[in-house]
């Protein structure tokens, strides 16, 4: 497969329609488990969508970036302890925790919650909305590319020439 066809392949588009789809099953995760927010983020740390308390400590891209970052320690931790990976984490604090869950191979879940609710109360809740998660993600990563939004056959030496041109 060629590097073009791989990033083709990797990458995640979201429409206006599919945030409106996932803020959905986020908002009920909310309003079920009495969490203050919930987060959804690719694995390479960007933010696909949020929802609840936007009063967090640090910006959502870095909090993004470093729940990813998290994840990948830990699917290294899973490794040298002879699992294939650990699929949900918690962090837990004086004030609020977070946990951390693993959608569909793509994606992260984590909700952010404090003592309105309970560690159980949001494992349940989140499992739930992790599978209505997956199956939504997996109805986009099928959808067809509409016309004219793919990748031309000649977008890596295009790009290639673009930055050497910027030197």
């Amino acid at each position: 497969m060629g590097r073009d066809q791989q990033l083709r392949d990797n990458r995640l588009v979201f429409y206006a329609q599919d945030v409106a789809r996932l803020d959905g099953e986020l908002d009920a995760l909310l309003e079920l488990s009495n969490a203050k927010a919930a987060l959804l983020i690719d694995k390479e740390g960007h933010m696909v969508t949020r929802r609840g308390a936007a009063a967090m400590a640090g910006s959502m891209d870095s909090i993004a970036a470093l729940v990813a970052g998290s994840f990948a320690a830990t699917r290294e931790l899973a490794r040298q302890l002879g699992e294939a990976q650990f699929t949900t984490m918690v962090h837990q604090g004086a004030r609020d925790s977070i946990q951390l869950q693993l959608v569909g191979g793509r994606t992260l879940l984590g909700v952010l919650f404090d003592e309105r609710t309970n560690l159980g109360l949001v494992r349940f809740y989140s499992s739930e909305t992790a599978r209505h998660l997956e199956e939504l993600l997996a109805d986009i990563h099928a959808r067809p590319v509409p016309a004219g939004a793919a990748l031309s056959e000649q977008f890596g030496a295009d790009a290639a020439a673009a930055l050497d041109n910027l030197l």
